[in-house]
């Protein structure tokens, strides 16, 4: 599986896409979960993406994804060839509440998530360490400093944060640049080949959408890597029962499926392997996030891992809508 680099031109080396394991231990069984880890590794896999509050919407207590990846690494002993990511901040402090009460990114939360993280995990660091959603409550120094904090201490190595507005990105670096403290080397956004309007609301709270200025802000700046979730939008591009939000109904999408599935047929591979090939060799490229619930569905991501699509295939993708 070809890599990148997290972190700058000297940070970590990691596989160029990435397991996302919220599903893992809620709506995918421990079992389950362990087969399509193994699987990942085998293939060549490091990457793995977690969180503190998956999945509180759905009835879970929060801990059921962190835990399931802990006991994995503890029962394989791989912690030392992954690169284990996971996120603070967004987690619900009162039960059955929503992200009205989450946790925030004050000094005291981001310490307090973090030991959570490492206890669930069963690990004493972590190498990729994410704010998952803004806090605008808290002075960004407070928490620039508290992430750096977790790096001065060995406990995390790179830092990276999610569903950020691009200027308030822009801003925590600048801060983290002026106090000489770990910037945000990592960002991560729902994004995909089909685009949204951003002018109607998507239907799943919380989520950020990539957009172009967040692309243009990363292009411009080396040492920063985008990383993409809801990548594949929960199997619409090969499931006609999976229905697009409504952001998504405009002329545009029409035209982008006909060249996805162009592409598809001449190519051999699958839409959504296409769409996932389409990310990784971009301008910038992008680290997708795969959700799956199955070894077969990871398999099918896997092959898309090394496709690279030629500059006629892109010319087509990149111009329809």
């Amino acid at each position: 599986m070809l890599t990148t680099t997290l972190g700058g031109p000297d940070g970590i080396e990691a596989s160029r896409l990435c397991l996302g394991a919220l599903p893992f231990g809620s709506s995918v069984d421990e079992k389950t979960s362990f087969a399509i880890l193994d699987r990942f590794v085998e293939a060549g896999g490091t990457l793995i993406d977690t969180a503190n509050n998956y999945v509180f919407w759905g009835g879970g207590t929060s801990d059921e994804s962190e835990t399931t990846v802990g006991r994995w690494l503890a029962s394989r002993g791989t912690r030392d060839q992954i690169v284990l990511a996971t996120k603070g901040g967004a987690r619900p402090t009162v039960a059955g509440a929503g992200l009205e009460s989450a946790e925030g990114l004050s000094a005291e939360a981001v310490r307090t998530a973090f030991e959570g993280s490492l206890r669930r995990l069963g690990t004493d660091r972590v190498d990729l360490y994410w704010s998952h959603v803004e806090d605008r409550n808290v002075p960004l120094e407070e928490t620039v400093g508290a992430l750096d904090a977790l790096v001065q201490e060995g406990k995390a190595r790179v830092l990276g944060c999610c569903n950020h507005a691009t200027w308030r990105i822009e801003r925590a670096r600048a801060v983290a640049a002026g106090a000489g403290r770990t910037p945000y080397t990592a960002v991560q956004q729902r994004y995909s080949y089909l685009q949204p309007r951003f002018d109607v609301p998507l239907p799943e709270g919380g989520h950020v959408h990539t957009t172009p200025e967040l692309l243009d802000y990363v292009r411009s700046e080396p040492d920063l890597t985008l990383f993409a979730y809801t990548t594949l939008l929960f199997g619409a591009y090969t499931r006609p029962e999976k229905k697009l939000p409504r952001a998504y109904d405009h002329p545009g999408t029409a035209a982008r499926l006909e060249a996805l599935r162009k592409v598809s047929r001449e190519s051999g591979a699958t839409p959504n392997q296409v769409v996932l090939a389409w990310l990784t060799g971009g301008e910038p490229s992008v680290v997708p996030i795969v959700g799956v619930s199955s070894v077969a569905q990871l398999d099918e991501a896997i092959e898309a891992a090394d496709l690279v699509l030629d500059a006629e295939q892109r010319e087509v993708l990149d111009t329809a809508g």
